[in-house]
């Protein structure tokens, strides 16, 4: 016959509620597992494989990281491959017997694409782009007037290439022989300029945008209180969203500047070693300034807006699709402190002209700047609930 006096309960050495109190040696027993757990059984390995699942998990994060920046490296790199120079669009205005030596001369240059027209219709394609520059040649065919706006690089070009077309039909000669010497240089195309740009911008994105939602929509589901009443420490939690990163960054790296090499032959003169250096301190810093824009957002409308706010800044003036240099003077101290223009710079630098571990450290102090001081600042403002 069972004993119908209540159980009296106990509590664990796990902090677990038992139905009957523990002894001296059932504790100890109990913790013993515990002593002996290795490297993986801690919280920063435990919280860094969380981090790792929930992203594999993630067909959309899996294709935004390692798919997209392939096609957009194609799609641009086939846009832009080295394929001659343009033809140029010039019109001719005037009637067939005063303009038809002026279009002779023009159509001997393969680089001239040439059409007649009136004074009405020849205002009309240029002013909406279809010719670069309108030839105006006079009824004597001792002058030729050209009409173009010169704040148009190629309507420029087109000048000096039909004035120089004009000239030779009238009769110039060169006074100066000049031959040719063809040359073909992998480094100066335009896809070799882009693979770091992108590379540093996929560094960017995926560190930003994956730890900024990861975090906010933990605290938006409360996940966060229920961890802080777990034996794991603050700073633990936020290193393991950048131990995360660490495990996709060599697939990262390899994939994209896999393809660039493979399919477009995009030149890797520099240390390899740097060139895992430059990208490490930028998901390094990348990932501090993903913490810091999710420390206090409460909702990914908020944090969407807050990483937006902190990306698009980088995405126009740190060199991703074309030089920053294009930029004013005034401006250039400020676009060299952010830190996608140093990554970018130090990957191009290593890259396209091979230069030493020295010549980037300027860029490497900048990134790993950004880095320290965003980490730590994410930690102090960081809100738990």
């Amino acid at each position: 016959m069972s004993d119908p006096r209540p159980v009296e309960k106990g509590t664990s050495a796990l902090g677990k509620r038992v139905p009957f109190p523990l002894t001296e040696e059932q504790r100890a027993r109990e913790l013993r597992p515990l002593k002996r757990r290795g490297f993986m059984n801690s919280s920063m390995a435990q919280l860094t494989l969380v981090r790792f699942r929930e992203f594999i998990r993630e067909p959309e994060a899996v294709f935004w990281t390692f798919v997209f920046p392939i096609l957009l490296a194609a799609g641009l790199g086939i846009a832009f491959r080295q394929r001659g120079p343009d033809k140029i669009r010039v019109g001719v205005i005037g009637t067939a017997p005063t303009s038809a030596s002026v279009i002779a001369s023009l159509k001997k240059d393969s680089t001239l694409v040439v059409e007649s027209y009136d004074d009405s219709s020849g205002a009309k394609a240029l002013r909406t782009g279809k010719v670069a520059l309108l030839v105006a040649p006079t009824s004597s065919n001792d002058s030729v007037r050209y009409v173009y706006d010169r704040g148009r690089s190629d309507a420029v070009n087109a000048r000096v290439v039909v004035d120089r077309a004009v000239q030779v039909g009238a009769g110039r000669a060169d006074p100066v022989r000049a031959t040719d010497a063809y040359v073909t240089e992998k480094g100066s195309r335009y896809i070799d300029f882009l693979i770091p740009g992108l590379l540093g911008m996929n560094l960017m994105g995926s560190s930003i945008w994956g730890l900024g939602f990861a975090i906010v929509t933990a605290r938006s589901k409360k996940l966060l209180k229920r961890l802080m009443a777990t034996p794991m420490s603050r700073v633990q939690y936020l290193l393991s969203f950048l131990a995360s990163r660490l495990v996709f960054l060599i697939l990262e790296i390899f994939t994209l500047l896999g393809f660039g090499h493979w399919a477009f032959g995009v030149p890797l003169r520099g240390s390899l070693g740097t060139l895992l250096l430059i990208c490490l301190l930028a998901a390094i810093s990348f990932g501090g300034l993903g913490l810091l824009s999710a420390s206090r957002a409460r909702t990914t409308e908020a944090v969407s807006g807050i990483m937006n706010f902190i990306m698009l800044p980088m995405w126009i003036f740190s060199g991703v699709f074309f030089s920053s240099s294009n930029f004013p003077t005034v401006v250039q101290p400020f676009i060299k402190v952010l830190p996608l223009t140093a990554v970018n710079d130090a990957l191009r630098a290593n890259m396209l002209e091979g230069v030493s571990f020295a010549a980037v450290l300027p860029q490497m102090i900048i990134i790993l700047t950004w880095g320290v001081v965003t980490f730590f600042a994410a930690l102090k403002l960081f809100r738990w609930r």
